[in-house]
């Protein structure tokens, strides 16, 4: 029982940080990282509440479809910064 709160209160800990950190940090390729930690977070609270079929599909529709959709988002939509990368382009 102990170990079942413990356990509770460092994911609910995570997923308030790094949803925290969602929001907060300016860099948007950080903040798809810090999403996913989010939304894996909640996936383990559903384990931890015996609901394996809403954690596999946390995991499966937004861990590995939102986030790989903003990812690809971030990556085709990123502009060159520095005079380095426009003259990789």
């Amino acid at each position: 029982m102990a170990y079942e709160l413990l356990t509770f209160g460092l994911f609910a800990l995570v997923t308030i940080a790094s949803s925290l950190g969602v929001v907060l940090v300016q860099d948007v390729w950080q903040s798809a990282l810090l999403l996913g930690v989010a939304l894996l977070s909640v996936a383990v609270h559903y384990v931890m509440l015996q609901a394996e079929f809403l954690a596999a599909m946390q995991v499966l529709v937004y861990v590995g479809g939102v986030l790989i959709l903003i990812t690809f988002a971030v990556m085709l939509t990123r502009q060159a910064t520095t005079e380095e990368e426009v003259s990789r382009i």
